[in-house]
């Protein structure tokens, strides 16, 4: 087996597609076939079941992603040290719009000055998204909101985290009173969630895809909402806002993919946010 064989493997299994595979490598279709077909062929056996939405792994194909994982770690691990000049350790993390605003940052800042040759990139989502992320090999981990129930998961880190109630300065935000909420998009949003919960009454909704443009909103008067508290002391400078510190607190866990082996870069990130007091 090749090991560029195995990269394009990787691909049409991740992506579950041969034509999705093609576009993400720029290649034609043909010769991702023909390299998946030659694979089989040296096997002896299908890695993939064909269906009209593309193809989806055999139970051998499933062996060999697995390996296929660990044999690209160990070549790039090799790469990296043998000239960490030219190729550098890597580390991709996923996180909600919301955790990454405040305090993904903060951490990646305080991890960067201890390991200065890992590039990591953050890729921000809806919860679902980046758990089918995670699972295709596309993210090293995720921070979720909660403990995920999917057993090929497992969650290496948590910390919990207090909830502001933001309203505009002319306002009341008494339960009673009939308000306009404003909420991420994202129905799976735990602050969505928690902004709607908090208020029982059937009331207007109003729902915007990003962090700011929900800030934007409630700065401009539209209705009130529920975010992070570390989110909201670094906004307390808008002066057109209130801010309401909640008793309620929720968790966020780091999960990452069961598997045998992992990247020493994904492995000194967990060691570095269980052994540092930054939550």
């Amino acid at each position: 087996m090749e090991s560029h064989d195995l990269w394009i493997f990787k691909h049409v299994a991740e992506l579950q597609s041969v034509s999705k595979a093609a576009e993400k490598l720029g290649y034609v279709q043909p010769n991702v076939s023909q390299r998946v077909k030659g694979l089989e062929d040296e096997l002896g056996v299908k890695l993939f079941m064909r269906n009209n939405r593309g193809v989806t792994l055999t139970e051998e194909g499933k062996v060999l992603l697995e390996y296929t994982h660990q044999i690209i770690l160990l070549m790039d691990e090799a790469k990296s040290l043998v000239n960490p000049t030219k190729w550098r350790e890597s580390l991709t993390i996923g996180a909600s719009q919301t955790i990454s605003a405040v305090k993904v940052p903060q951490l990646f800042s305080s991890f960067l000055r201890e390991y200065k040759n890992i590039d990591v990139k953050i890729r921000t989502n809806d919860q679902g998204k980046l758990q089918e992320m995670l699972t295709y090999g596309e993210l090293d981990g995720v921070f979720i909101n909660g403990t995920s129930n999917d057993s090929q998961f497992e969650t290496v880190y948590s910390y919990f985290e207090k909830l502001v109630l933001i309203s505009p300065n002319n306002s009341q935000y008494e339960k009673q009173q009939k308000h306009t909420l404003i909420v991420n998009s994202d129905k799976n949003c735990i602050y969505r969630k928690k902004t709607l919960d908090f208020f029982k009454e059937d009331l207007s909704i109003l729902e915007f895809d990003s962090l700011e443009s929900i800030l934007q909103a409630v700065h401009d008067g539209l209705g009130i909402s529920i975010i992070p508290a570390d989110v909201a002391n670094s906004r307390k400078k808008i002066q057109s806002i209130k801010y309401k510190e909640l008793s309620e607190i929720i968790k966020i866990d780091f999960i990452i993919k069961h598997r045998k082996q992992h990247s020493q870069s994904l492995k000194k990130f967990i060691d570095f946010i269980q052994r540092t007091s930054l939550y």
